[in-house]
């Protein structure tokens, strides 16, 4: 399986309309795309500005078609502005709980 972990810094002002939206491309990604198994989104409790998502695909090219998706592709144009700071890391899942 193949995993990403994204960290983000959003913009304090933008925190909620970023978490809806984050939220919403979770719920189609799991829903919509064959090889998408697992989306979370996860807040820090100290820092409402810090986000990270946690997503498992069949493989790196389900991931890149996740990528293409139009509910991605709508979500990241609308929240690209408000990021700080991100950073996307990819791995290979080796145990699954």
């Amino acid at each position: 399986m193949f995993t990403v972990v994204v960290e983000f810094h959003i913009q304090l002002d933008q925190v909620t309309a970023f978490s809806q939206a984050i939220i919403e491309n979770a719920r189609l990604s799991v829903e919509n795309e064959v090889g998408c198994h697992q989306f979370d989104v996860c807040r820090d409790p100290s820092d409402p500005s810090l986000f990270y998502l946690y997503e498992i695909y069949d493989d790196e090219a389900a991931f890149q078609k996740h990528l293409q998706s139009d509910h991605f592709l709508t979500m990241d144009a609308m929240t690209s502005p408000w990021i700080d700071s991100k950073k996307v890391r990819t791995m290979t899942r080796v145990q699954p709980c």
